[in-house]
């Protein structure tokens, strides 16, 4: 009785322990492969940022040469695409409305920002947004007693002044099948006195914080997008 208790506990043990090296198997299996989508994943975020930020790169320099070209007195950032405009040069003081040089400006620079942007498929399939964003300065205007009276005044007329830009550009003369990919993508944004320009003592540059600027936003790559389970 005693042998044959002995084998019956030998066959609990050994059921006991197959049981828990399969689920050890299985957990190092998973993990192994977790870890495996995981440094794939990572690896092709990082090159599709490189090759994001090389094109970006590229257009941003085909773009200022354009612009150069034409004697059209724009900004652009070399890394990123994107363009400043001095508001001076599109908006007379206190006003949203465009003068008439203004709207010749935007008429010269859309053609080229647009058909530059859009006749790179692998810069226009990244882009999940342009955005179009107006900036103030911080100077007081009569009658408002406080900064928050000053900063909501001045976010109404950057939130204006952008959407006068994209309104004249959307009437720009590119190319007519990048009507559609350019007005998906097109967004307005008022940022009022956020984002000053400071000159180097430190000080407030109040005419070159009030601009305009053009800002191209890249879609967001993770691992879902990278495996394919999302677009």
């Amino acid at each position: 009785m005693a042998m044959m208790q002995r084998k019956h506990s030998g066959g609990e043990d050994d059921g006991g322990n197959v049981f828990w090296v399969t689920m050890s198997d299985l957990m190092l299996g998973l993990a192994i492969i977790f870890i495996t989508l995981f440094v794939l994943a990572m690896t092709g975020f990082n090159q599709k940022t490189v090759q994001q930020q090389r094109v970006k790169m590229e257009v941003a320099k085909e773009i200022e040469a354009e612009l150069q070209k034409n004697n059209i007195d724009a900004k652009v950032d070399r890394m990123t695409g994107d363009l400043e405009i001095p508001s001076s040069a599109l908006f007379e003081v206190n006003s949203y409305i465009l003068k008439p040089e203004g709207r010749a400006f935007l008429d010269k620079l859309t053609p080229i920002y647009v058909n530059t942007i859009f006749s790179n498929k692998k810069l226009s399939d990244s882009i999940e947004s342009i955005i179009i964003q107006g900036h103030t300065d911080s100077q007081a205007f009569a009658g408002l007693t406080n900064v928050n009276d000053q900063f909501v005044y001045n976010m109404d007329l950057s939130t204006k002044r952008a959407n006068s830009v994209a309104a004249r550009m959307l009437e720009g003369k590119y190319k007519p099948e990048y009507n559609e990919g350019f007005r998906k993508m097109i967004t307005v944004e008022g940022r009022s006195f956020n984002d000053l320009i400071l000159d180097d003592q430190g000080k407030e540059d109040m005419v070159k914080s009030r601009r305009v600027e053009i800002k191209l936003k890249v879609k967001d790559w993770s691992v879902a997008t990278f495996l394919g389970l999302k677009k």
